[in-house]
């Protein structure tokens, strides 16, 4: 993989989550009744940072859970493991619960196809909704995300990849060739 551009830095990605939260209060008329699910990995931290930020803005806790999604690919031909309790923490009744679904970059949908099945096996939400940092395009199934950082056209040799503090040990978004 080969550097071509750096598309945002640190404080570019926490100004665009910080819209993305006035977004979700915006739409969702408040906080009340909501939880974030973040897709392992870089989902996670990125839903913490809603989580943080709807917390500055509207001086409320929202739960924050995870997803993992490697049991409900559809696209690898490897058997996963069976389920163990680690791959899905969510901290609230999903019934009567608006779930905000976040990930790192939206490509394919296959991804988020997956996370809906994962949320199901738990529970039945009154509604999910998805929260991207980036949307690349070139969708295979039938996904839009509710809530967009940026979206950045790309190739099919290109690839987007977020890094997180969290787990890079920096906060930026990258264009690589591939």
């Amino acid at each position: 993989m080969e550097f071509k551009s750096q598309l945002m830095d640190a404080a570019q990605i926490h100004r665009t989550m910080a819209r993305l939260t006035h977004e979700i209060i915006e739409k969702q008329h408040g906080v009340d009744g909501l939880c974030l699910l973040g897709i392992k990995r870089r989902g996670v931290p990125l839903a913490k940072m809603l989580a943080e930020n709807l917390y500055r803005f509207e001086q409320v806790e929202v739960p924050v859970g995870q997803i993992d999604i490697s049991h409900f690919r559809d696209d690898r031909g490897d058997a996963a493991p069976p389920l163990t309790a680690a791959d899905c923490h969510i901290p609230c009744k999903l019934e009567d619960t608006t779930v905000i679904l976040v990930d790192d970059v939206l490509h394919t949908g296959r991804t988020v196809r997956a996370a809906i099945e994962a949320i199901f096996r738990q529970g039945r939400p009154k509604a999910i909704r998805l929260a991207v940092l980036i949307d690349r395009g070139h969708r295979e199934l039938p996904f839009r995300p509710d809530f967009v950082g940026k979206n950045i056209p790309t190739a099919k040799n290109e690839k987007v990849v977020v890094r997180v503090n969290e787990i890079d040990g920096e906060t930026s978004v990258g264009l690589y060739s591939l």
